[in-house]
């Protein structure tokens, strides 16, 4: 419904009526058109405003947006990481904290952010109009995005030289028979035999560690070497591959997942319909959801249910910030929150049916304990799972299948997480919205060098001090920042207005009681814990130096001191002006007139 509305102008600037010729006092009124929707009077200003939103590019389709979120939330980690902590932790059991800490926190979060990047249609810096002084988390999160992608294309790489590696008869880590392969290498199952001969390895393991990495060329993180060509060529293909997918923006990225999001859910059931028909499958899926509920007595249980969600759901890297800055106006981001979050978290479920039908196929095939076999990160995928799949008639297919399936999970949340970068730095600088293609051209290369460093002789010891500080306390440091800013500074019935203006419908008190208090404590907590329970990083034996824990810890602090340096610049640009950090941009006015709303004792109590 639209209405004309006569509004009387104010005086002019020395406060005087205005006159004509004649002396007479002229009345001056301006035609003001206002529109209402959903019981929210608009000015023509604020429609101005809102065309301005709708000129941002847009997602083709809908489902174009959900693919893409689901495809960056459902990650490697879902496989290898999710179904080993549930068999730890007390089987079943372990599933009451996770969907504790999933209600109150990677939800509402995850909501959050989704809500944050569609309202102000703008990138992980670009959002933080409403509060200047916290731009600098923005810039946090596209740094550790960017730190991210330096480490996690390289494990595509891996997946990519597996999945060249099978296409052939006789799958090359089958046999200790291959050139790379030591005198302890055993065909014999390692854990099966003496204890004199504890130290063997399997071929799978070598094939990992000495066929593809060439450990056994490097002596540590001091001694690289030159990056191996063949693991550089895999590279190269993941890194055009992410170019083409990600250099016209969501227009084509949108299609690419619907390939990389929907083959995993396809693999993952064929391989569950295969493994469940395997002898000591039902066994290990048996272990799986075995309920022990004496174990939630323990604080460590908690403890990696709350840190599992932190960094399942992809909270804290402004990639779902960045999706969601390229949605409608009007699009229903809370049900979007819902959709997504949910299917990550059933997806990690279901994984683990698929991943411990095998781990109990060779834990009765080599007749050790389950526990022998159940492993996590890397050593999953790359040494056990891939052991279990040489054993089946057809290995090679099964192979192919399964690779195919990593190099689909990793695929799309490295999209996600370059689109981070990409879109977060465009919109901050505007002028490289013209030369989106080179700009992605870039990144993506100036990742590629960078990853160099990891497919080395000892790439395996960069890899691994990269996966340790790049993205641990200094993501959950970011979150708690971008949640303090938000529900406490711009005002958590301020964002709540802005939910009501998309979507029609405020969201209701849990949802407002959780950003301003749940989830901050939460968070507070995961930053405490983290620094609590900090151990060096390791790789197998293999102990880092110290001079390489303070380049780790440099890495960390550098993503985290973006928020403390950006809010002194800040400080410093406007001296003496506090007002106008804390007040969002398009407010600053009110400032002028002496209305600093964040003064007042009301914006801090108000849910």
């Amino acid at each position: 419904m639209e209405q004309p509305v006569l509004k009387a102008r104010s005086p002019t600037a020395n406060g005087s009526e205005p006159v004509d010729p004649n002396g007479r006092v002229v009345c001056q009124v301006e035609l003001i058109l206002v529109k209402e929707h959903n019981g929210v009077q608009f000015t023509a200003s604020t429609l101005a405003n809102q065309a301005g939103r709708e000129e941002r590019e847009t997602w083709g389709k809908k489902i174009d947006f959900l693919l893409s979120v689901i495809g960056f939330a459902v990650d490697l980690a879902n496989v290898w990481r999710f179904p080993y902590l549930c068999y730890k932790n007390g089987g079943g059991a372990f599933l009451v904290p996770y969907m504790f800490f999933m209600v109150i926190a990677g939800m509402p979060l995850f909501y959050m952010e989704l809500a944050l990047g569609q309202y102000n249609r703008e990138g992980a810096a670009g959002v933080w109009k409403i509060c200047p002084i916290f731009k600098g988390v923005g810039f946090t999160v596209i740094l550790i995005s960017l730190y991210v992608g330096f480490y996690y294309n390289v494990i595509i790489a891996w997946a990519l030289f597996y999945l060249f590696s099978s296409f052939t008869g006789d799958l090359p880590w089958v046999h200790c028979n291959n050139t790379w392969n030591s005198p302890n290498c055993s065909d014999l199952w390692a854990f099966n035999t003496s204890l004199n001969d504890s130290h063997k390895s399997t071929p799978a393991a070598e094939y990992f560690e000495r066929g593809v990495l060439h450990l056994q060329d490097s002596e540590g993180i001091a001694d690289l070497g030159l990056p191996r060509w063949q693991l550089t060529s895999c590279l190269g293909v993941v890194i055009v591959v992410l170019y083409f997918s990600l250099w016209k923006g969501v227009k084509t990225s949108g299609k690419v997942v619907w390939i990389t999001a929907t083959m995993p859910y396809l693999v993952l059931t064929v391989l569950l319909l295969r493994g469940v028909t395997l002898p000591g499958a039902i066994d290990g899926i048996k272990a799986y959801l075995s309920v022990d509920f004496l174990r939630l007595c323990e604080a460590q249980v908690w403890i990696e249910a709350a840190t599992q969600i932190c960094f399942s759901l992809g909270v804290g890297f402004g990639v779902l910030i960045a999706f969601s800055s390229y949605n409608k106006f009007s699009n229903n981001c809370y049900r979007d929150a819902i959709i997504t979050s949910s299917i990550n978290s059933l997806t990690s479920f279901f994984s683990g049916f698929v991943i411990f039908s095998f781990l109990g196929y060779m834990s009765q095939k080599h007749n050790v304990p389950l526990d022998k076999v159940a492993t996590d990160g890397p050593g999953l995928v790359f040494i056990i799972y891939p052991e279990a799949i040489a054993t089946l008639p057809g290995s090679s297919v099964w192979a192919v299948i399964f690779f195919i399936m990593l190099l689909t999970l990793g695929i799309d949340s490295a999209m996600g997480g370059m689109e981070s970068v990409i879109t977060g730095l465009i919109d901050e600088f505007k002028f490289l919205h013209k030369h989106r293609e080179l700009f992605t051209l870039f990144i993506v290369v100036s990742t590629f060098l960078i990853s160099l460093f990891c497919v080395t002789n000892g790439g395996i010891y960069v890899f691994t001090l990269l996966d340790h500080f790049a993205a641990g306390t200094s993501i959950l440091f970011g979150v708690l920042i971008e949640a303090i800013g938000i529900a406490w500074f711009y005002g958590v019935d301020r964002f709540s207005d802005d939910i009501e203006e998309m979507i029609g419908q405020r969201p209701g008190l849990y949802w407002r009681l959780c950003w301003k208090f749940v989830s901050p404590c939460f968070l507070l907590f995961m930053v405490v814990v983290s620094f609590a329970t900090f151990n060096p990083p390791n790789y197998a034996t293999y102990t880092f130096p110290m001079w390489a824990n303070v380049i780790g810890w440099c890495l960390a602090i550098s993503s985290m001191s973006m928020v403390p340096l950006y809010a002194i610049y800040k400080m410093c640009t406007l001296p003496g002006k506090l007002a106008y950090a804390i007040t969002p941009e398009h407010e600053h006015h009110l400032v002028d007139n002496g209305e600093v709303r964040r003064f007042t004792l009301q914006h801090w109590l108000v849910i």
